[in-house]
């Protein structure tokens, strides 16, 4: 290049960076005036949208998207015409719309070239207008052009360097620009210090020499007034003592603020600094706490962190640290008020009751960890609500079902976008107190995956040796949650982890028989769903037995939620016809009684979906089929197990009904079992080795597992090779062994209550389960129920299997 102090033939005025290429559009743009704001070509600028004349416009663009962007004048002006606006702009493209809350749009518009406005078409209800598009050729770099490109951009390093608001990124991004029109347009869009005005003479200059000499002239101002605002700081500060330097900085901070209409930033710091001092919280976290607002104090209220900052001080000081319930613990209050809520249940109320008893008399008693286990619908979760009522603590209910994520027990660290602390926190400050009752609802069906093990995260809340130093990641300080009292509720204990289920104490809801399922009924279930639907106690009356006629015949479950739902619909016919015999009469003068019985029951729900005992002597009316007791996660059910034979070569024993692995071994045991004792049951063997036999378990589509059902296979094959059907409603359940001995099975009292509700009048049991009946279920529940216990299969078969027929001797004549 050449270095002489004459011009250079490339950057004059006249040369090719003076020259541009000018456009004449003959369609009409839309065009959108701004305030304050200057949009550059090739600059990428988020444009707040407000007024409706620019909300028109945006909304009426097509998939063309092209703008033209020209500044106001005067920006006080709510509706500039065509004198109120600049000659020149830009020609944008709008990338993305976001609509705001305040019905305002957020436009993210991309500015493409500089444009100069020729005639204004319209101004209703937006302005369009004819334009020249100004096609601008970036000049080659002579010597003069990069003489000024190098001061523009050194220039540009020091006010970086001088302004708090500017980053070195910015001085990165200078110097990959290799356009000198192109950096000319950027070094002018990001410093703040220059104004609408100044910006516009930049947008107007198409010489780009020119361009950077206005450029320089106004950086260099803005250079001055910030090396004159620091020298005044540095005078400032050397001058005055920490007392008086203070003092003046909040003075001048509350000046700025009263000029930009800002609340009182100071007042805000001394609120919080109250706010700490009242909440009582430990020496630790109160440390952190004015840690934090100290540097809140020193913080711009623009910056990112100051939010960040702000909302961790609100978590800390909302937080009842040292708030309590502070009720006096009542045991026969508390007693009534469980009696009141929920039917039966002794056990589980004995439990909560010795809890409280030992609360009144210790108060300091750390909270234990119950864990409520049992069918839906049995009342578990709302069992924790009475435990509030009686407690007169608050009640709060957090559901884990689904949840894969640490964080959402812990809550994430501060450093991250969005932070907040963990659901047991969020629970606390919800509650208002330190001593909630908090159920965990089902704890079983906890998630795990590449975000963390949430069980794994409630070992130490649910540890009362630990939780009183539970440390959230977002607090990073402890909080006792000591004085809680944690409930968790579950349907299986298995998925529970074993570490988990070690610190809980386990109580065990059964499922409810037809007398106690009435008996709910008719206390809690049907005022519940009058009051609910709008009814008066006089509109509606459930008979004795419409109520059993819904529970045998429409409902078979542990729980009573179907129950309820059923009793809901039979509420919510009777108010249709209330509400459809007012609409004609235009009083209540039709208003009519309702008494459901069993044959109103079928009108308003319809056909039955249980046969009930019919059922059951239907299909086992051909040798071959049994009825098993089954335990199923949502209470006891009872299936049937057919069995049946076809020509074949005695080398088949096939079993379908989707079994598990250890259901198809015990079938295997029965099998084996029934051919090793053909001469006991009085089958030829010869039958067996021309045959084959095929097991099939209904409900094909429900997965069944477990060796419960080994005697009821082994009965079903004897029944089918021997020709007996089996006694009427007879059912059994336990594994078999190839030696023919019937071994103990679980959740008996669950098998026990289906029987029931499925009208079973006979029940086959392990004879080692008798200890499980006597404890589990007491006479009022057996009812007419008999029970045979076994110990062989041998034994089972001969009680379930009617007597063989005797052939009628032959009547002699004379």
């Amino acid at each position: 290049m050449n270095s002489s102090d004459s011009q250079d033939p490339k950057d004059a005025p006249s040369t090719e960076a003076a020259k541009t290429a000018l456009v004449v559009r003959d369609e009409g743009l839309a065009l959108l005036p701004v305030r304050d704001t200057v949009l550059f070509p090739r600059a990428v600028m988020p444009l707040n949208i407000g007024r409706e004349a620019s909300i028109a416009l945006v909304s009426s663009l097509g998939e063309s998207k092209r703008i033209g962007v020209v500044a106001q004048r005067d920006p006080r002006v709510d509706e500039p015409t065509a004198a109120d606006l600049y000659s020149m702009g830009s020609l944008a493209v709008i990338h993305k719309v976001v609509r705001m809350p305040n019905r305002s749009l957020l436009v993210f518009a991309e500015g493409l070239s500089r444009i100069r406005l020729t005639q204004f078409l319209q101004e209703e209800p937006f302005h369009r207008v004819l334009y020249e598009a100004i096609d601008e050729v970036e000049p080659e770099i002579g010597s003069v052009l990069e003489a000024l490109r190098q001061n523009a951009i050194g220039v540009f390093e020091e006010i970086v360097e001088l302004s708090p608001m500017l980053s070195e990124e910015a001085v990165q991004m200078v110097r990959n620009i290799d356009e000198p029109g192109r950096l000319a347009d950027f070094i002018a869009a990001t410093i703040p210090g220059l104004n609408a005005a100044d910006k516009q003479r930049v947008l107007e200059e198409l010489d780009v020499r020119s361009r950077y000499e206005l450029l320089l002239r106004l950086m260099s101002k803005e250079r001055e007034v910030l090396q004159l605002r620091s020298k005044i700081e540095s005078q400032v500060q050397d001058q005055l003592s920490q007392t008086q330097r203070e003092f003046y900085l909040r003075e001048q901070l509350k000046a700025i603020q009263k000029e930009l209409g800002e609340e009182d930033e100071e007042a805000e710091t001394q609120d919080l600094r109250k706010k700490i001092d009242e909440t009582g919280m430990p020496d630790e976290a109160r440390k952190e706490a004015l840690r934090e607002l100290k540097r809140l104090a020193r913080m711009n209220p623009a910056a990112a962190d100051y939010t960040v900052a702000r909302t961790y001080l609100d978590w800390l000081t909302t937080l009842p640290w040292n708030v309590s319930s502070g009720k006096r613990v009542d045991v026969a209050a508390a007693k009534k008020v469980l009696d009141e809520d929920h039917y039966d249940l002794e056990k589980i109320k004995e439990r909560i009751l010795d809890y409280l008893a030992v609360l009144q008399l210790k108060p300091t008693l750390k909270g234990p960890i119950l864990c409520l286990v049992g069918p839906p619908g049995v009342g578990k979760t709302s069992l924790g609500k009475s435990i509030a009522r009686a407690l007169g603590r608050e009640f709060i209910r957090l559901s884990l079902g689904g949840m894969h994520d640490e964080a959402e027990i812990r809550g994430h660290r501060r450093t991250y976008i969005g932070a907040l602390p963990g659901q047991i926190i969020q629970s606390i400050r919800r509650a208002g107190t330190n001593d909630p009752v908090l159920v965990l609802d089902e704890i079983d069906k906890l998630g795990r995956d590449f975000r963390g093990d949430p069980a794994s995260a409630l070992l130490e809340v649910l540890d009362p040796a630990q939780n009183n130093t539970f440390r959230d990641h977002y607090l990073d300080v402890p909080f006792d949650l000591s004085k809680v009292l944690f409930l968790t509720t579950a349907n299986v204990l298995d998925p529970i982890p074993g570490p988990l289920r070690d610190r809980m104490e386990v109580l065990e809801l059964q499922g409810y028989t037809e007398r106690e399922k009435v008996q709910i009924a008719r206390n809690y279930l049907i005022p519940r769903q009058i009051e609910e639907n709008g009814l008066e106690k006089t509109d509606i009356s459930f008979s004795l037995e419409g109520i059993r006629h819904i529970i045998l015949r429409y409902t078979r479950e542990a729980g009573v939620r179907n129950l309820e739902r059923e009793i809901g619909t039979i509420c919510r016919k009777q108010a249709r016809r209330i509400a459809e015999s007012r609409s004609k009469s235009g009083d209540d003068a039709g208003r009519k009684r309702l008494r459901v019985t069993p044959k109103r029951v079928e009108e308003l729900l319809r056909s039955p979906r249980f046969r009930g005992t019919a059922e059951v002597e239907e299909r086992t009316a051909r040798p071959g089929v049994a009825v098993g007791l089954a335990w199923t996660p949502v209470g006891g059910d009872i299936l049937f197990i057919e069995a049946t034979r076809m020509p074949g070569k005695g080398k088949g024993f096939q079993l379908t009904g989707q079994l598990g692995k250890v259901m198809q071994e015990s079938m295997q045991a029965a099998w084996s079992w029934v051919r090793s004792n053909l001469a006991t049951l009085g089958v030829d063997p010869q039958e067996i080795d021309d045959s084959d036999l095929h097991v099939h378990v209904p409900s094909g589509a429900i997965p069944k597992d477990g060796p419960s059902a080994g005697i009821t296979v082994a009965t079903a094959l004897s029944s089918l090779l021997t020709g007996r059907r089996l006694r009427r409603n007879l059912a059994m359940t336990g594994e078999i062994t190839l030696s023919g001995a019937v071994l103990p099975v679980g959740g008996i009292k669950e098998k026990v209550l289906a029987a029931r509700r499925a009208g079973i009048v006979e029940i086959i049991l392990p004879a080692d389960n008798e200890v499980d009946v006597k404890e589990d279920l007491d006479a009022e529940l057996l009812g007419d129920l008999k029970i045979h216990y076994v110990k062989s299969a041998e034994a089972a078969v001969r009680k379930a299997l009617e007597p063989a027929h005797k052939p009628k001797a032959a009547k002699k004549t004379t």
